[in-house]
């Protein structure tokens, strides 16, 4: 009697168990959405769990769903028909309820599908739900981006479908303005917003469309602090992958992750993300159909293999077509590193007590006194090298607002603020002299551009100072070897999310005697960490030996 008076969410429960099972082929992060609320159906049975699957609210909404239109495409006119994958979302989205109170659990979804997936579909059906059929009076619905262009993806889907279907109109009393619906009867409104929405709004209900083109949070943000008045608002991001790592989508996008990895505790956020595993082979077009869920719908089979096609054959395009279709985030159109491969190399519980022992090299990267200051420490055995960062900001800096990401690795210990307007080397100082007291220090690696004064005063206690510019010559073979040693597994790192963030950064030029060379497309895309890392593996190549023999030739000088 259930499966038949609930058929939508019957067909997400058997989509979760489906993909749970591998009958269909998913990702670490599709599995882990559905293993989650396979989890929880076990879960509310026991007391002590505050919350219950209702599964007529599941159900409702997706009838809502299929009530609607189809606007566009060679579907225009003819009703939605859920796919298993889009009952899951909506099904889990809004049957999830508080025991206490019936109010929704989930108040916020991330959603990271790629492109022609039918993402504007399940934006424009949740806005209208939340703005005709979910109950609350005075509702304000926001479609949000940062052009207005992008803002009306949601909304103009969302007007079409009242226009074309009178009895939604009739039955909820609205009214189709040219910049907005409004409902009389119960003095809500849906428009699209582009920036912020004012002090006075109070949304209940806010889509972020392509939160990866947003430079701050501020929109976000904004729609969630005036959510408070609401008794069980939603705000919803709904995107594809994006090339900038230090957005503050790639913020949620993570915090989205260690919450269906269990590493973070949010029982209101709902996460999917479609994509492929780091272990998957892109080029293997079976893993473009396991990333788009839509494939044969919405997903027309010839276009995705011509994108396939274009990714292996033409090298420019490579990275943003890997981006659009299969969600992997290629922070540079012609990025240096495989960021898969260094994630591997990744080991959270490493500390630099463990390998203090061993030969250490020093990398310093002092540039600008407004700029990011880098120092690292690289320890070598006869086979792997381990790297710890220390990297300095002043405060002004860290403090700018387009400077987000720096605020959160002060909050996090990762880049220590130092100095006011301009970095204070005494403190840099201070903490190279400190660490050549504890550590085998065989060579520190410096350009001496911007700070000569430092340097001699290092040089003039005795530390081992060895000068090594910044040149094609010193830094096509370091970088080589570098790169070999993370593809092989040889390099070890704590995970440093700002190291992580300068590799992704490292665009790498290439001359015509295949000699290679660190660029940064933007400004702000900084690879300060990666330089004193290659600077630290010059001295590294050349070893002890011949460390020490220039150190005394400067002597003699």
């Amino acid at each position: 009697m259930t499966r038949q008076k609930y058929p939508h969410v019957n067909t997400a429960n058997r989509y979760a168990r489906d993909i749970v099972s591998g009958k269909i082929p998913a990702c670490e992060f599709v599995k882990l959405a559905c293993q989650r609320h396979l989890n929880d159906l076990k879960r509310e049975k026991n007391k002590n769990f505050i919350y219950r699957f209702d599964r007529a609210a599941g159900e409702k909404i997706c009838v809502f769903a299929e009530l609607l239109p189809h606007v566009k495409g060679k579907w225009a006119g003819q009703n939605i028909q859920l796919q298993p994958w889009q009952c899951f979302i909506l099904a889990v989205l809004f049957g999830w309820l508080k025991k206490s109170d019936g109010l929704r659990r989930f108040i916020e979804f991330y959603d990271e599908v790629p492109r022609k997936n039918g993402k504007s579909i399940i934006g424009a059906v949740i806005s209208l739900y939340m703005f005709c059929a979910d109950g609350e009076p005075g509702a304000e619905v926001y479609s949000g981006a940062t052009t207005e262009k992008q803002a009306w993806e949601v909304f103009r889907p969302a007007k079409l479908m009242v226009e074309r279907t009178p009895a939604l109109r009739e039955h909820y009393g609205i009214e189709v303005c040219a910049k907005n619906l409004h409902s009389i009867e119960s003095g809500s409104r849906f428009e699209p917003l582009i920036g912020k929405p004012g002090d006075g709004s109070s949304p209940h209900c806010s889509i972020v469309d392509e939160y990866h083109e947003h430079k701050t949070p501020d929109l976000h943000d904004t729609m969630k602090t005036g959510q408070g008045a609401r008794t069980q608002p939603m705000l919803g991001v709904i995107t594809t992958g994006g090339v900038n790592l230090q957005c503050p989508c790639y913020d949620k996008r993570n915090e989205a992750i260690k919450v269906l990895r269990g590493e973070i505790e949010n029982d209101e956020l709902f996460a999917i993300i479609y994509t492929i595993d780091d272990s998957d082979d892109w080029e293997d077009f079976d893993n473009w159909i396991k990333a788009n869920p839509n494939y044969g719908v919405s997903v027309n089979k010839e276009f995705l293999a011509r994108q396939h096609r274009d990714a292996l054959q033409i090298a420019s395009k490579q990275n943003i077509l890997r981006c659009k279709h299969l969600n992997q985030w290629m922070n540079a159109d012609v990025a240096w590193m495989n960021m898969a491969e260094l994630r591997k190399c990744a080991d959270t519980s490493l500390e630099i007590s463990q390998v203090s022992h061993l030969p250490c090299y020093v990398g310093l990267d002092l540039a600008s006194k407004i700029d990011i200051a880098g120092m690292i420490f690289v320890f070598v055995d006869d086979k792997d090298i381990y790297a710890f960062w220390k990297n300095y900001l002043p405060k002004q800096t860290i403090d700018r607002p387009e400077n987000r990401h720096y605020q959160t690795w002060r909050h996090e210990d990762r880049i220590i603020e130092t100095g006011q307007a301009v970095t204070d080397y005494a403190l840099i100082e201070s903490d190279l002299l400190e660490a050549a007291a504890i550590f085998n220090i065989e060579a520190i690696a410096y350009d001496p551009f911007q700070a000569t004064q430092f340097f001699t005063r290092m040089d003039s206690v005795g530390l081992p100072m060895v000068e090594v510019r910044n040149t094609v010559l010193n830094f096509s073979e370091p970088m080589k070897e570098l790169e070999a040693r993370i593809m092989s597994g040889k390099f070890h790192y704590d995970g440093d999310p700002v190291a992580t963030w300068f590799f992704s950064n490292v665009v790498a030029h290439t001359d015509k005697k295949d000699n290679i060379f660190p660029h940064k497309e933007f400004a702000q895309n900084k690879i300060d960490g990666v330089v004193s890392l290659i600077m630290a593996m010059n001295r590294i190549l050349v070893g002890p030996e011949e460390n020490e023999e220039i150190e005394n030739a400067f002597r003699e000088l």
